[in-house]
């Protein structure tokens, strides 16, 4: 018998069972009657690592541990749909979401119930060091070339779209890697990050024409790599000669990338917001087709994905050039087409998907909607858009932020006045791992 029968509601989204899990179950069922609820991989994602453990995986270890009377699915970082549903008498939880980006979720559940008599329960966060250890182990495992591979498709399956921003060092992979914020009950984080050409070249104050050779990017991929877990995504430019394209393929398939993009120009790199304001030579679709189908050929795994940029958009060649070149390039093997514009108005990238979607459901749209930034996510979702890339977002803000810090210094003889714009030094540690 449970205790006056109440009913009692707690939530996991791990998919790592410690002693602190097993502590505040027993505290739970020593309440009443529990229903667990286990969040869904697409809940998971949107905050947190994507999950080792798929739901159903992780849904079997809860309801087969002592105390579990039931398991439900919860979809989303907030408790409201199933407190509502199963009105339980208590919610049980550590006291770690006090702060930081799950108090909304919190003051939320609170509310919830406040509606009924319902009452939040809350138990100390185990802190043991044990448990550290185990979630650095699985943060190891997550950024395994093969483990990080594979990711990219996982999230193409369960999340649309999927939500990237770019990272030029290590830092600011830890950036993209960490930042999370709750709205409406909705955690939201940054799912994969996008290692672009521009960016990695600016940031060594070099011109973007393709100047930094590739071993250096890959120095610049491995700095990523050794600090965060989430899936890569590289700006390969044109691809280069085929046959040094096939080697390069294999090096980042192997290294953990998932993905490389590349554009259908030839000749010396211009960036394509220039459009034909510069000479720019697009490649026969004969030519970029072989070059698609060799690097295919060259991969040793299903995971690492081609995608092909196509530039007719932006080189004014016309829309029914940009979809016969889509379909050449899907055909020739490519797993995924990006679609570019330079056009503020986002109207002729609507035109496409919803052209290219009218013969092609399943194949995923990639956009950089730099100059078309007034859409959003939801709204290019709707629109058969699978990725959305935020290419330069990061390097632009901090050039910015650091040129007024040093005007600042200057105009002032001292560095006093610049000490609101500046996290403190302690912030910046917390950031960083420390082992």
């Amino acid at each position: 018998m449970y205790p006056s029968m109440k009913s009692v509601y707690i939530c996991f989204g791990t998919d790592v069972i410690h002693g602190g899990h097993i502590r505040i179950l027993e505290r739970a069922a020593q309440l009443g009657r529990v229903t667990a609820g286990v969040l869904t991989d697409t809940a998971v994602a949107s905050y947190r690592r994507y999950p080792l453990l798929p739901y159903e995986e992780r849904k079997s270890i809860i309801e087969n541990l002592k105390g579990v009377s039931e398991v439900v699915p919860q979809d989303s970082l907030s408790y409201a749909e199933n407190v509502r549903r199963l009105r339980p008498d208590y919610v049980v939880h550590g006291d770690d979401w006090l702060e930081g980006a799950q108090k909304p979720i919190r003051e939320e559940v609170i509310a919830l119930l406040g509606e009924y008599g319902g009452e939040l329960v809350e138990y100390p966060y185990s802190d043991d060091e044990s448990h550290k250890l185990l979630d650095s182990s699985v943060r190891e495992t997550l950024s395994l070339p093969d483990v990080r591979r594979s990711r990219l498709k996982k999230l193409l399956a369960i999340k649309k779209p999927v939500s990237v921003l770019e990272a030029h060092n290590g830092i600011t992979g830890l950036i993209v890697e960490k930042t999370c914020v709750v709205e409406n009950g909705q955690a939201r984080q940054f799912d994969a990050m996008w290692v672009s050409s521009l960016c990695d070249s600016t940031a060594k104050g070099k011109p973007d024409i393709e100047l930094v050779d590739m071993t250096s990017r890959l120095q610049t991929i491995d700095e990523i790599m050794e600090v965060t877990t989430k899936p890569i995504i590289l700006d390969g430019d044109t691809g280069g000669k085929t046959e040094h394209f096939v080697y390069n393929v294999r090096t980042l398939e192997r290294m953990g990338v998932s993905a490389i993009i590349i554009e259908d120009k030839v000749g010396l790199k211009k960036n394509s917001l220039f459009g034909t304001e510069v000479k720019q030579t697009q490649d026969s679709i004969e030519n970029f087709s072989a070059k698609i189908a060799a690097g295919k050929k060259a991969l040793r795994t299903k995971d690492f994905m081609i995608i092909a940029r196509i530039e007719s958009l932006i080189l004014e060649q016309g829309m029914e050039d940009a979809l016969r070149r889509a379909f050449a390039f899907v055909a020739a093997g490519a797993d995924g087409i990006m679609i570019h514009s330079r056009k503020k108005a986002p109207d002729e990238i609507f035109e496409f998907c919803a052209k290219f979607r009218e013969k092609d459901g399943t194949t995923p749209l990639i956009v950089v909607p730099t100059s078309f930034n007034a859409v959003t996510e939801e709204e290019f979702a709707k629109r058969g858009v699978n990725i959305v890339i935020y290419a330069n977002h990061l390097i632009r803000s901090s050039f910015k932020a650091m040129q007024k810090t040093a005007e600042m210094i200057l105009e002032a003889h001292r560095c006093k006045e610049v000490d609101d714009n500046c996290i403190s030094i302690k912030e910046i540690l917390t950031l960083i791992p420390q082992q």
